[in-house]
């Protein structure tokens, strides 16, 4: 542009040489007023962190502090209206909170005491207060802007393919230009040195690759935007890319597709023992795992007994869990736990279908315990949405074949396949990919991690959970909904389409404008077009992605 403004005053062309500075700097002013807006977006909606908070000192009054300098343990006092700066647990009763920031979800959500409470989730009705348990710059909102602030490293190849073509493509324009000024002197025979440099400077001007380096970033940059806007976040800009051409998703079925929410059903232990006391030692022995099956029976059963003398703790991965008490051994988990320590049972469980929790106390089979989970309201539309888009939707689980097909009829799934252990699902993935299909795994990222690591793209559910997940996965959405599994997919899709608009839109424009300069049909007016108008239309373009309805 610099070249072209000088040699255009060099001729005398005033007007044109204003004009290809005038234009290209109030192109240059478009881009970075949509940089800044696509950047704005992004941080406005997760830097939800305030500066001040106000916790009770040692005499129970208030005082007014600055975030940063909150320490673990301190409580907070968190005002109706309020917005959390720091993760912690509610010490109050219980507080409605508005989690909008966090999860895109516009239903208050109800806390009781003890339970986890996020930076950036705002007070909703009475003063409540918060014990601290995270510092300020280790907050899952911290995380996650650092996240979606870092997305852009994480290029996609039609990204980095037009870096490295402007880095080639400039300076052979450049020695272009000179060979359209000064070659045609040899084989011209009305050769006009003021002619040809014309040419040649609108060749140049049209040549600038403006419109490809700003408007392809600007136009990934905007979906990873959109996407955050609804409780999508995105690693990178590649897998933007990657999601768009998903062919198969792969989930989980507990808290991906159910609740994750269990509830006993019916227990049936053998008259032989004392069920209170079978009870007692299953409670006992489940408080050790995280399971969700080990919170409903907690609330089936109630209080903890500490007192049993639990020794030898052990987790089977698939199976369930093992422990000695009183120098016998207890066994809790599903009929393959019982098939591998030789337990007989006459039961045929294959009829049952809600999870059963199969219980052996002194190696003799104590009885069961049937647990239901329940199917999130969304999970059908996902399936359905899913088909619409061609995708296929399989699901694998730990859980019984029985529970997992029920599920899968329910909601309509392709393939489903349950029983199965961690190495299993990998299989299953690999089976896949053999096909040379292209997969999303969707999980939560912990168990999962061999899984999410082979699969295509990684998707987390209800990240804001686990750090572990964060970490793990490619995609993480934020608020369990499996409904933005096709959102994400769209927004993919669409930030492609976008991309592709913009390549052709600028490769077509300057191919025309180059033909007609070349035979002396263009001016220096439309070599200026050519570039900058074609930067505008094509930044307009990649900024609609952020006022696209998903």
């Amino acid at each position: 542009m610099g070249i072209a403004t000088i040699g255009a005053f060099a001729i005398g062309e005033y007007p044109e040489g204003v004009a290809v500075m005038l234009f290209y700097a109030v192109g240059e002013v478009f881009q970075s007023m949509a940089v800044t807006r696509a950047k704005g977006n992004i941080k406005a909606l997760l830097d939800q962190r305030p500066d001040e908070v106000t916790v009770m000192d040692n005499n129970n009054r208030p005082e007014i502090i600055k975030a940063k300098e909150a320490k673990i343990g301190e409580i907070i006092q968190l005002k109706p209206g309020e917005k959390l700066a720091l993760d912690g647990e509610l010490f109050s009763e219980s507080a409605s909170f508005n989690t909008a920031a966090l999860t895109g979800e516009s239903k208050p959500d109800t806390k009781n005491k003890g339970e986890t409470v996020l930076a950036g989730m705002i007070n909703m009705n009475s003063i409540a207060l918060v014990k601290v348990n995270t510092a300020y710059e280790d907050s899952k909102l911290s995380k996650i802007l650092e996240l979606v602030q870092n997305a852009t490293a994480q290029k996609a190849p039609t990204e980095l393919f037009i870096r490295k073509f402007a880095k080639v493509y400039t300076p052979i324009v450049v020695f272009l230009a000179i060979g359209i000024c000064l070659l045609p002197y040899f084989f011209v025979d009305d050769y006009l040195f003021r002619d040809w440099l014309y040419r040649a400077l609108i060749f140049l001007v049209i040549s600038c690759p403006c419109a490809l380096v700003i408007s392809i970033p600007l136009g990934y940059f905007g979906g990873i935007g959109a996407a955050s806007r609804n409780g999508i976040l995105f690693k990178g800009s590649n897998f933007l890319d990657s999601i768009a051409e998903i062919q198969n998703v792969v989930m989980d079925k507990t808290g991906t597709m159910t609740e994750g929410v269990f509830k006993v059903q019916e227990v049936s232990i053998s008259p032989e023992f004392n069920k209170e006391e079978i009870l007692q030692l299953v409670n006992a022995l489940e408080s050790k795992s995280t399971h969700p099956v080990a919170t409903a029976i907690h609330n089936y059963v109630g209080d903890i007994n500490h007192s049993i003398p639990l020794e030898n703790v052990e987790e089977i991965a698939g199976h369930g869990l093992k422990a000695t008490v009183n120098g016998k051994e207890l066994l809790i988990g599903n009929f393959k736990l019982m098939d591998k320590f030789n337990i007989t049972y006459d039961l045929n469980h294959t009829n049952i279908v809600y999870t059963v929790i199969a219980v052996a106390y002194d190696k003799k089979f104590a009885g069961f315990i049937t647990i239901a989970d329940s199917i999130k309201e969304d999970a059908r539309e996902t399936v359905d949405n899913l088909h619409k888009m061609n995708v296929k939707a399989t699901m694998l689980s730990g859980d019984k074949g029985t529970v997992v097909k029920y599920v899968a009829d329910q909601l309509g799934i392709d393939n489903a396949f349950g029983d199965l252990l961690p190495e299993d699902k990998v299989n299953k993935v690999k089976e896949i990919k053999a096909k040379n299909q292209t997969v999303a795994f969707v999980g939560d990222g912990v168990n999962d991690a061999p899984v999410v690591a082979l699969s295509d793209v990684g998707i987390a559910m209800g990240g804001l959970g686990s750090d572990a997940t964060i970490e793990t996965a490619d995609v993480v959405i934020q608020d369990d909904k499996p409904s933005k599994i096709p959102m994400a997919i769209n927004i993919g899709k669409q930030t492609k389409k976008i991309v592709w608009q913009n390549i052709v839109l600028a490769f077509a424009v300057k191919a025309i404008v180059l033909i007609l300069g070349a035979g002396g049909l263009a001016t220096m007016w439309e070599a200026v077009f050519a570039d900058v108008g074609v930067a505008l239309l094509a930044i307009l373009n990649a900024v609609r992605i952020q006022r696209m309805k998903f």
